[in-house]
Parts: structure tokens; sequence; C-alpha cells
């Protein structure tokens, strides 16, 4: 006869689920908490290359002037220098906008939807050539001519 456990104790396939779902939860939540953190730098990153590309810009646009006005070849450095700095915050800026992460699910999605309708036009196809229309018959009065 088996002994009976006492009230404190709860059943051990309980308590186990209960503690594997708490585990969940808070490695849940750390995920979450650091997904945001990282958005918020992202944030501050986005930011700082933005000023620093419109700093950037207006700098680009008064040498261009000073180059017009009288062409030197530190100006010209100091112009080509600006553009290749304002490539390198383009790139920045872009690639951390757009990661290959980011085309998963539309991926999935193109994959999901894509073969839902190819499966459907096969379907309508096979059932077509299965029960082919029939093709109408000529009309005997239409065919034959009357004979006088």
């Amino acid at each position: 006869m088996p002994l009976p456990q006492s009230s404190s104790d709860p059943p051990p396939d309980r308590n186990g689920e209960a503690l594997s779902e708490a585990q969940t939860f808070e490695q849940e939540l750390a995920d979450v908490e650091r997904s945001l953190q990282a958005l918020k730098e992202r944030y501050v990153q986005v930011q700082q290359d933005e000023q620093a590309r419109a700093t950037l810009e207006g700098r680009k646009d008064d040498v261009k002037r000073q180059l017009q006005r009288s062409p030197s070849p530190a100006l010209k450095a100091e112009l080509t220098s600006l553009q290749s700095q304002l490539d390198a915050l383009e790139v920045n800026l872009e690639s951390r906008l757009f990661s290959w992460g980011s085309l998963r699910e539309p991926f999935w999605q193109i994959v999901r939807f894509g073969g839902l309708g190819v499966v459907i036009g096969w379907s309508i196809a096979i059932a077509v050539l299965q029960n082919p229309a029939p093709t109408p018959q000529p009309s005997i009065s239409a065919t034959q001519t009357p004979q006088q």
C-alpha cells in the first residue's frame, strides 16, 4: 500500500513542469531585455551617425564653394576625404537597418504561399484534365441543307 504524500510536498511532475515554465519565462524575458538594449544602442548610434552626416554634408558644401572660388589641391583632397567619410556613414546606416535575418520571415511567407499556389494550380489542372469539358456537337439542322 503506497504511503500518502504530505500536503506540503507538491507532486514531482507538477513541480518540475512549473520550474521549467519559470525558467523558460526568465530566458524569454532576458532575451527581450537584450533585444531592447540592442535597439536602444542602435537608436543612439543612428542618431549620432545622422548628426555626423549632417555635419559632414555642411562641411562638404562649404568646401565645394571654396573650391569654386579658388581651386587648390588641398581643398580637392579634403572634398575627397569628406566624400569617403560620408560613404562610410551611409554604408554603416544602411547595413545596420538591413540584415539577412530580417528577410527570414518574408522568405518563408513567399515559400508558403507560392507553394500553396503551385499546389492549387496543379490540383485545378489535374481536375480539368480528368474531366474535360464536352465539345459541342454541331446541330443537325445547321449542317443539312434542305433538298427539294
